[in-house]
């Protein structure tokens, strides 16, 4: 299906040598938006990740003040929809920080980072509950008999074979935080899909509005697809 999408686009491209020169003309304006949907997916993964590791860990506790809070935030912020946390953390935050009689910018894209780290953190928290709950009591056991405190066993003997069976599912969560980040634009971040708009509204051509999404779309499966065929290879090698 892609690959016939692409044979129609640049058969039109061929066709139409004024539209495909003004595609070129805009193609490095649409990288640099597109550079920034790449920043905001990573910074939000390892925010995301960092703290769902945290968070799967405490909804195993055994401290029942230790796991209802991480059982509620994953199951409030799991099911939440992503534009609202991204609209949530734009209008939550501050515009600028005092800090030691500075003020220092705080830009929309960080609040986007943050609105997209919270699902981020309540899927990862998921991911990591789920892998932890795969290893067999035994080995918290053998963890236990050889001395080993139960955050010394989490650490060094489970989390370990946990990031095996933990690495296909998180990897499908950053392509989906990825098409994510396409909402930053709705609060004003100069992504790609912003770009997309700026270049729209500056051409006023209808066929070149088409075009300018369609490169838009491809943009997001070339950096999306090649994680997801690998997610499936790796989901086939651990299977087997």
């Amino acid at each position: 299906m892609a690959g016939s999408v692409g044979a129609a686009v640049a058969l039109w491209l061929v066709l139409d040598p004024p539209l495909a020169r003004l595609l070129l003309e805009w193609l490095p304006y649409l990288a640099r938006g597109f550079s920034m949907n790449i920043l905001i997916s990573a910074l939000a993964m390892l925010l995301g990740t960092l703290a769902g590791v945290a968070l799967g860990a405490m909804e195993l506790a055994q401290a029942r003040l230790v796991r209802a809070p991480a059982i509620a935030y994953v199951q409030v912020f799991r099911n939440a929809p992503h534009l609202v946390l991204i609209f949530a953390t734009t209008y939550i935050f501050p515009f600028e920080i005092v800090a030691f009689g500075h003020y220092i910018p705080f830009p929309d894209w960080m609040k986007a980072v943050i609105g997209l780290a919270i699902p981020a953190s309540a899927h990862a928290a998921e991911i990591t509950r789920g892998a932890l709950q795969s290893i067999p009591t035994p080995q918290w056991d053998a963890a236990k008999g050889l001395g080993f405190s139960r955050i010394e066993a989490l650490r060094f003997i489970i989390l370990p074979q946990c990031l095996r069976r933990a690495l296909p599912p998180w990897m499908n969560l950053a392509a989906s935080i990825c098409m994510g980040t396409a909402l930053a634009s709705l609060v004003g971040v100069h992504e790609l899909l912003h770009a997309a708009t700026d270049a729209s509204t500056a051409v006023s051509r209808t066929d070149f509005t088409v075009l300018t999404y369609v490169a838009v779309l491809f943009a997001f499966f070339l950096f999306c697809y090649p994680v997801s065929r690998l997610t499936q290879r790796l989901e086939r090698r651990l299977a087997r």
